[in-house]
């Protein structure tokens, strides 16, 4: 079965119970194998197979269940964005009209035997009812016609009883009178509940909004015009997305790069660091790729488009991002199945309020049965629920972007606070998985410069990539080879080269050995020691001796030493796994301060090494770069790819570091710690909120302190509940990751 994954922004969802109704509608139909619905963004991510279900029947189901789903016109790039902000303009300009509400609370809690009063605050009160508040009763008619209920149906049900029953009391006040009772009327709990609520959602909104900058950023580093160059010469401005693999763009100074493509002609040094965090500008000659988001330096040059579109580095890290801020974290599974079947307890338990308190309320039961149920379903908004673990996600896979951690899934961001051992893939890992020079130990009674000249002719025409260490080696120095002669590939033991009639060798000690040319003893000693600290070491010699004894090294990257400790002291095993031999793993294990290291190692055995730790009853972490490394990531608990890895590794990795830097997994474990920990704290808030509020809504103190929550109290606490929540989320993004 063919199937597609797409995120959609979802319109007309104001809470947590919104949410869990769209993502039964979407998960009920066949087609759709999984839907996830993102409250605090207001998107959902779905799996689905498009032979059988299209985008459009996706948008009838979402709006058969009472809401709306927008599908991305080619042609408005940012159609959800704006949508976004006119519904924002629209809640903004709702709430600054219920500022009507202030006369009456004014008025109802100040001056209520004023005369006229009452039919002053009903005057004041229809307006904030039926046009700013009417939102709330058209959602609710909505979802009760689909049999659903949300935070909608509460507001609409406790303002519309107040209403009801205060303009009863305002046309009929004889009513109560004949009886010996006051007239009570309650507009200022309607007007300020309507207008507490929407400024709730207004400042909740603004907040939502700050969660995820880093995609905004993200899609703001692709430009949105290229010059392109066509047929006859001329060159073109077209829109990026008409961008076609093939075509030829022009790229001048201080351009941003617009798609992943290869150097036709020109030079220039292109600022990467969005890609690798490497602040150097790295050159780019013919031949070179260079990447979408990308800045170009001081020169111009031409390149051939070869990824664009969704196929860019840059879009398939947006992707990334978007799908991870969508996913949820296990901890969230319990708040979506209390949101979920919230809004019908509180419903049943304003009845049950509301039947107690006309048995047993006395001269007051109607009134106080009335404004206790009224209160109940007022304070009992599931917002806060909600909004509790998203909003945190959100923030801390936002952050992690900004310091160069990309987070797949809300799961591997929660479980990588839990890790007990790290497993560490050594070349392009640990090390920067490219040879170069450490040191030449020359023959003193040689001509140095002649014979470097000569060396560098032999291996620039060798294809090893030791050869080409050397090579970078002696040009970096200034050395050039302009000799003729002869050369020859030796398998197994290195090159043979012919100068001027006199023959050369570079290679393995075995090379040295087959023509029976001899080392000195300081040679020795100095083959002997660069082995022994891990160095892989070529012999230069003509017949009669040994040139030069070459050290090459796979050099640690900067900063690994300082990231094994600060794992370590973190209380986490860190482990080496490597394929090299064993006395250069543990002189690389050495050199960073490690203990625990495996050599000699297969692909295969990482994986089973990564199961050995498992049964142990570790959380294993494995960090990779190559396609070697894609069982043993598929294997542990929390997979991390470097971004500068295979493809393969980092599509199987669920965290993905694009800094060549290992000092970010610290960094992740730290972010990990934080959300997890906010997490906990916005869950614990939610579910005290509730069940301290519901008991006081309900009137359990009056029979022993006379005490009883005006729903106004319970609408501004509302608001506040779910306001606190999302700022404690967003206190995320200002806490320091280097500790």
């Amino acid at each position: 079965m063919t199937e597609k994954q797409e995120i959609f922004y979802v319109s007309g969802m104001n809470c947590a119970s919104c949410a869990g109704n769209v993502e039964q509608a979407l998960s009920e139909k066949e087609g759709v194998r999984h839907a996830k619905v993102n409250f605090a963004a207001s998107t959902v991510w779905v799996d689905y197979n498009p032979e059988s279900i299209s985008p459009a029947d996706l948008q009838q189901i979402v709006k058969d269940a009472g809401y709306d789903l927008i599908l991305e016109d080619d042609s408005e790039e940012n159609q959800a964005e704006i949508l976004q902000r006119e519904e924002y303009r629209s809640l903004k300009a709702k709430t600054t009209g219920a500022v009507l509400a202030l006369p009456v609370f004014i008025i109802g809690m100040f001056f209520m035997h004023m005369p006229y009063g009452n039919w002053i605050m009903l005057a004041f009160t229809l307006p904030i009812l039926l046009i700013f508040g009417r939102v709330f009763f058209v959602n609710a008619w909505r979802q009760l016609k689909h049999g659903h209920a949300n935070m909608d149906t509460l507001v609409a049900v406790s303002t519309g009883i107040a209403f009801l029953f205060s303009l009863f009391n305002t046309l009929w006040p004889s009513y109560w009178l004949q009886r010996g009772l006051e007239a009570h009327v309650y507009y200022e709990a309607v007007a300020v509940i309507i207008a507490l609520i929407l400024l709730g959602r207004l400042l909740e909104s603004r907040a939502k909004s700050n969660t995820s900058p880093a995609i905004r950023k993200l899609i703001g580093l692709q430009p949105k015009t290229v010059l392109r160059l066509l047929d006859n010469g001329t060159e073109q401005e077209i829109p990026v997305k008409t961008v076609q693999e093939g075509d030829i763009l022009i790229i001048k100074p201080g351009d941003k790069i617009p798609v992943d493509g290869i150097l036709t002609e020109g030079v220039s040094f292109v600022d990467e660091s969005m890609i690798t965090g490497e602040p150097v500008p790295v050159e780019k000659i013919t031949g070179s790729h260079v990447f979408a988001g990308t800045l170009n330096q001081k020169g111009n040059f031409q390149f051939m488009a070869e990824k664009v579109g969704s196929e860019t580095v840059l879009a398939q890290i947006i992707k990334m991002v978007r799908e991870a801020q969508g996913s949820k974290a296990p901890v969230q599974k319990l708040a979506d199945k209390i949101a979920g079947i919230f809004v019908p307890i509180v419903i049943s338990i304003a009845i049950l309020t509301f039947i107690v308190w006309m048995i047993a309320g006395g001269e007051q039961a109607f009134t106080h049965a009335l404004l206790t149920s009224v209160t109940v379903l007022v304070i009992a908004c599931p917002c806060a629920l909600g909004l509790a673990t998203p909003t945190a996600i959100m923030v801390g896979i936002g952050k992690g972007a900004e310091n160069n951690i990309l987070i797949r899934d809300a799961e591997s961001l929660e479980q990588l606070y839990k890790v007990t051992a790290v497993i560490l893939d050594k070349t392009g890992t640990i090390t920067e998985g490219k040879p170069i020079v450490s040191d030449i130990y020359w023959n003193p009674q040689i001509d140095i410069h002649h014979y470097m000249s000569i060396l560098l002719y032999i291996e620039k025409r060798s294809e090893h990539p030791l050869a080409e260490a050397v090579v970078n080696h002696l040009s970096q120095s200034g050395i050039t080879a302009d000799w003729k002669g002869e050369f020859e590939s030796l398998t197994g033991q290195g090159v043979y080269g012919k100068i001027e009639n006199k023959e050369y060798y570079v290679g393995n000690r075995r090379l040295l050995e087959i023509h029976g040319i001899q080392l000195e003893n300081q040679q020795i000693q100095q083959a002997d020691k660069g082995s022994l600290e891990g160095k892989t070491m070529v012999y230069f010699a003509d017949t009669q001796k040994v040139l030069a004894l070459i050290a090459i090294t796979d050099q640690v990257k900067k900063g690994t030493p300082e990231a094994v400790y600060s794992l370590q002291q973190r209380g986490i095993e860190v482990y080496m796994l490597t394929g090299d031999n064993a006395i250069t793993a543990r002189a690389v294990a050495a050199s960073i301060g490690l203990e625990h290291f495996k050599a000699e190692v297969m692909p295969s055995e990482k994986a089973d090494f990564v199961k050995e730790l498992q049964q142990t009853g570790k959380i294993v972490a494995m960090v990779g770069d190559g396609i070697n490394d894609s069982q043993a990531l598929a294997q542990a608990d929390v997979s991390v790819a470097m971004g500068k890895g295979s493809d393969i590794a980092i599509d199987v990795a669920k965290i993905t570091l694009i800094t060549s830097d290992l000092n970010a997994l610290p960094k992740a474990w730290t972010l990990s710690r934080q959300t997890v920990l906010t997490i906990r704290q916005n869950l614990f808030w939610a579910f005290i909120y509730n069940l301290i509020g519901l008991p006081l809504a309900a009137g359990v103190l009056y029979p022993c302190c006379g005490f009883l929550l005006n729903p106004m109290i319970a609408a501004a606490a509302m608001a506040a509940s779910s306001v606190s929540v999302v700022a404690n989320s967003l206190r995320i993004k200002h806490k320091s990751l280097n500790h």
